[in-house]
């Protein structure tokens, strides 16, 4: 196994998880196969229990594992199925170390950071690197790891020492350390400081870590006497320090590194030159290109109650993305908090109120993402409302399906006080209940009719987060009034898909479908979105095969999207779950 280790200085927020996806990417068009870890140094044992605001979306892998948004980029841009071991942290660090001196296992030795914490780290990293993540049997060629923070911090000093003893235990060959330093320009005279640069390889050095490349982020790309200088005082060959200049999107990046031959430094440090092929990025180029001249936007309005930190639905954003791209879309996301939409803003903040309103009028589609609490559901559902009576395209997520059913529920069903249990406990109509018994398992295992929405496909695997579930009691009720429940589970109690066959496209999905999409395979339900948005929902279906594979024949306007749910024909999909978080008083409210 070969290690690629990837670290930040200077400051944070220098893009370290979108370099070290991008190396991995570069990795795999040599024909490598490429696992990732992402080293996170807080005490948290996962994110599962961190505010959004505070460090961006928990991010649900397949195994129901709640981590750090970069693993979300990593599944991204290598297009792999990582696990919850693939997110350390130093709280399962410390966890495991406790557990094994509670059971004795350390024969009354004193339990140390060294060795005992350092080993520790190093005996996961080395086991989890031997997991495949690609659908392949045997372990991968190379690991890339991402060191979260940034070089200096306190919390990461016990990885920083691990990762040191672990560049000498697995030898020359085997590891290669790529530093992310900041290059900053000083508007004054307009030159590159190397200086902060220089310092952060100094310190990594004392801390018993030598960079083998430096990716300096700037703002343009370095001089080659800043680069000769770079090389001269951080001992890195010349041709060993690239840029990461800013580009238009993310996608340029493992572009950048091919041009400026990063692959080869990594190869050669690796000594893997003999076994790699010349990068094959074709499709990655492709796709780029199509970006770049994409014109005609399409506007989606971003309804929820973290709007002020994009990074909270980092996963929407980009679903909508993959999906916008497939269908030669510019994407526009016009944000809008919820609560700004409801009556008691309209009193307080006239002004605020007026622009929240014009945004969401002069959408093409609007998303109610996911979320927990009661801030801003009014505002949600009052959302839900003008997208059904105007016939705008919509797509509810998890709580957002939730809010669509209690909106119908009100409006058309007349029950002016319908409400999910989660957030008024004693409403005389709950339409939304909480219903744990799978939910709070690590693994939720469902089955779902999709039908014709997924192509007919023998199974459907998403990924779920949440506690509360459609009032299955409620169903005829609302079905009897037009709301569609085509996606149920096995029991066919759970309501997983909603849809209104009167309307162009309202969708609801009770799982979280942004988590599996992907740039060349984006999320069906996504897909159906954009395509309803800017007219080409018929065409889409029509050339099933090449605008996408995922929206088959059987999806037009106005018509049912899936085929209705029947009992004991359900396609089988296990999920992730919600860890450790409630929004019923308790657990975490944010």
């Amino acid at each position: 196994m070969k290690y690629v280790l990837v670290t930040g200085g200077v400051v944070s927020g220098l893009g370290k998880g979108v370099t070290a996806s991008s190396i991995g990417v570069l990795l795999k068009a040599c024909g490598l196969r490429v696992t990732s870890i992402k080293i996170d140094p807080y005490l948290n044992t996962d994110a599962g229990t961190m505010s959004p605001f505070e460090h961006g979306e928990v991010f649900v892998l397949d195994d129901g594992g709640e981590v750090d948004l970069d693993l979300g980029n990593y599944e991204r841009f290598l297009d792999v199925k990582l696990t919850r071991d693939n997110n350390i942290t130093t709280g399962k660090i410390y966890q495991s170390v406790l557990e094994k001196e509670r059971r004795g296992d350390y024969l009354g030795n004193t339990v140390q950071v060294v060795p005992h914490i350092t080993d520790a780290i190093q005996e996961w990293i080395e086991r989890v690197a031997m997991i495949p993540v690609d659908g392949k049997e045997g372990p991968a060629d190379v690991c890339v790891i991402e060191l979260g923070g940034t070089i200096g911090d306190i919390e990461s000093m016990p990885f920083i020492e691990a990762l040191g003893q672990f560049s000498y235990h697995v030898g020359p060959g085997n590891f290669c350390l790529i530093h992310v330093s900041l290059v900053p320009v000083l508007n004054v005279v307009g030159e590159q400081k190397t200086k902060p640069t220089q310092h952060s390889v100094r310190g990594l050095r004392g801390l018993g870590l030598t960079p083998n490349i430096l990716a300096c982020r700037s703002t343009k790309a370095l001089n080659e006497n800043v680069k000769a200088k770079l090389s001269q005082f951080c001992h890195v060959p010349v041709e060993n320090v690239v840029t990461l200049y800013d580009v238009p999107n993310i996608w340029y990046i493992p572009l950048l590194l091919r041009d400026q031959k990063a692959h080869e430094a990594i190869l050669k440090a690796l000594k893997l030159l003999g076994v790699a092929r010349e990068p094959d990025l074709q499709d990655w180029i492709s796709r780029t290109r199509v970006y770049d001249v994409l014109l005609e936007p399409v506007k989606i309005a971003m309804v929820g109650k973290y709007t002020g930190l994009s990074d909270s639905y980092l996963s929407v954003l980009k679903a909508l993305l993959h999906a916008s791209v497939a269908c030669r879309r510019k994407l526009v996301v016009e944000w809008v908090a919820a609560g700004d939409l409801e009556d008691v803003t309209a009193k307080e903040a006239p002004d605020v109120y007026k622009n929240a309103w014009n945004l969401l009028k002069g959408s093409d589609g609007v998303v109610v993402p996911g979320g927990f609490g009661d801030r801003g559901v009014q505002g949600k559902i009052i959302a839900a409302k003008y997208a059904r009576e105007n016939k705008v395209p919509f797509l509810g997520i998890c709580l957002g399906m939730q809010i669509a059913v209690i909106e119908f529920a009100q409006s058309v069903l007349g029950l002016d006080d319908a409400n999910s249990t989660e957030f008024d406990p004693q409403t005389s109509h709950p339409c939304v209940i909480f219903m744990p018994e799978a939910c709070s398992a690590a693994v939720l295992t469902v089955d779902v009719e999709f039908g014709q929405l997924y192509g007919n496909a023998s199974f459907v695997d998403e990924r779920h987060r949440h506690r509360y579930e459609v009032n299955p009691d409620m169903v005829p009720q609302f079905e009897n009034a037009g709301l569609s429940f085509v996606g149920r589970d096995e029991t066919g109690q759970r309501m997983e898909v909603i849809e209104l066959p009167s309307h162009p496209y309202f969708v609801g999905a009770q799982f979280h479908p942004e988590f599996k999409s992907r740039p060349g395979k984006p999320s069906a339900l996504f897909l159906g979105l954009i395509a309803a948005t800017s007219g080409q929902l018929d065409a889409v279906l029509q050339n099933y095969g090449h605008a996408s594979k995922l929206l088959p024949n059987g999806m037009s306007n106005g018509k049912p999207i899936v085929k209705p749910y029947q009992n004991g024909n359900a396609i089988k999909s296990s999920n992730g779950s919600l860890n450790g978080v409630y929004s019923n008083g308790n657990g975490v409210h944010y």
